[in-house]
């Protein structure tokens, strides 16, 4: 039977009934290759060929998402666009849609929240379902949301089933490496399906390698490789004790995960942690001017971002990363919380004067406000001027929307 079921094509009949007794089943669903999926619906041509979503090559972009002929190539997700044309040629360069991949995104996770309300979307292609009450056998009902995700959206997807979160996602990874180490000649999705049965979630994660696991990060897998520690099971066979001596706290978790332990429930809602806005120049920029303008409307955007959603942060934090891709963060703590622009502005251009030295080019900038929370709306008599401002920057905001009024515009 082996410690863990791979279902694809065929299915052991064992399988379709495993029986989970008491234990959760959490289900992870990762939609493959999630951006190309909806550019092959919107342009069929492109099925069965090399291409990939991301930016164009002499802007410096990156590879957002890649189909599986170009996977079949060496391109992979975050590669910079440039070298992935050195690697394909003839490499099809898609621009990304993003307000359509959240459409279509949104479609799956409706599907989904109909079968179950346990449901914690974790990104825009990956969901984790807790299936624990549903009376049909984990992979029958596997198979059929995969069916009926391919037949009604024509998206396919892979899928992993475990007693745990972390067990299941790591069980999706396998499953998709494995169908396409089984069928290298076949270009195309892997519809993925692995079953990992209860009770026997350390023995499946015990020979995959140890950056596999949650938590190992290049620096930690290069110190455990460092100890002679290069699989899972290593890290299993360590004493806790040594783990936490080794990497604090870290090393209970990383012991914990190795074991396959791993207790968080299912979060049917994120509370918003922080809002941010970013921009990676076509071009190293070092006119301060340019550089000063850019995080105004960066700034903008973010405090647009924090009234529409009815929050304010006391954080004010500024990400800027040089020619160098060195990347740094500086943040101020206010004592009250703030939304409106021109208070975010202010902080943010503070601290670029502080961190940036004269002349000196950047790559990528942003703003971002934390410590979010409900605005303030009290008045006193001696502080009128916060609500004032809230009330005309509202205001121009309902110009802006109804007569399309720009910046500039307003100004003069």
């Amino acid at each position: 039977m082996g410690i863990f079921y791979q279902l694809h094509l065929k299915l052991p009949l064992l399988a379709l009934h495993y029986n989970y007794s008491m234990s959760r089943i959490i289900l992870h669903l990762d939609l493959d290759a999630f951006f190309c999926s909806v550019e092959e619906i919107q342009n069929p041509s492109l099925r069965g060929k090399p291409f990939a979503v991301g930016g164009k090559p002499n802007e410096r972009g990156v590879v957002a998402s890649c189909s599986y002929a170009a996977r079949h190539l060496g391109i992979r997700s975050a590669m910079p666009t440039s070298r992935a044309i050195r690697l394909c040629a003839n490499l099809i360069i898609v621009e990304p849609r993003h307000k359509l991949y959240s459409e279509v995104s949104k479609q799956v996770m409706e599907k989904l929240s109909g079968l179950t309300p346990l449901l914690e979307q974790i990104s825009i292609d990956e969901a984790f379902l807790d299936i624990s009450n549903i009376s049909e056998p984990p992979a029958r009902f596997a198979l059929n949301l995969q069916a009926d995700i391919k037949n009604d959206l024509h998206l396919p997807s892979s899928i992993g089933i475990a007693s745990n979160k972390l067990v299941a996602k790591i069980a999706t990874e396998v499953g998709k490496k494995s169908v396409h180490r089984s069928a290298s000649k076949t270009i195309g999705a892997p519809f993925g399906l692995t079953i990992v049965p209860a009770s026997e979630e350390a023995q499946f994660l015990a020979p995959l390698p140890a950056d596999m696991l949650w938590g190992v990060g290049p620096k930690t897998f290069a110190r455990l490789n460092e100890l002679g520690i290069h699989t899972i099971g290593d890290i299993a066979n360590w004493p806790q004790d040594e783990m936490i001596h080794l990497f604090g706290e870290n090393g209970r978790e990383l012991w914990r995960h190795a074991h396959g332990i791993d207790e968080r429930p299912i979060v049917t809602e994120r509370e918003t942690k922080s809002i941010s806005s970013e921009t990676t120049f076509n071009v190293d920029i070092a006119d301060e001017r340019t550089l000063e303008k850019t995080l105004r409307e960066l700034s903008k955007q973010v405090g647009n971002q924090l009234r529409k959603n009815d929050l304010a942060g006391k954080t004010i934090k500024l990400k800027i990363r040089w020619t160098d891709f060195t990347t740094l963060s500086r943040q101020v703590t206010l004592p009250s919380p703030v939304d409106q622009d021109d208070e975010i502005i202010k902080v943010a251009l503070k601290l670029l004067r502080t961190v940036r030295k004269p002349n000196q080019a950047v790559r990528l900038i942003g703003v971002g406000v934390s410590g979010l929370g409900a605005p303030l709306r009290q008045l006193s008599l001696w502080d009128g001027r916060s609500e004032r401002s809230r009330t005309l920057q509202d205001v121009i905001e309902v110009m802006q929307m109804k007569y399309g009024i720009k910046e500039d515009e307003r100004r003069d």
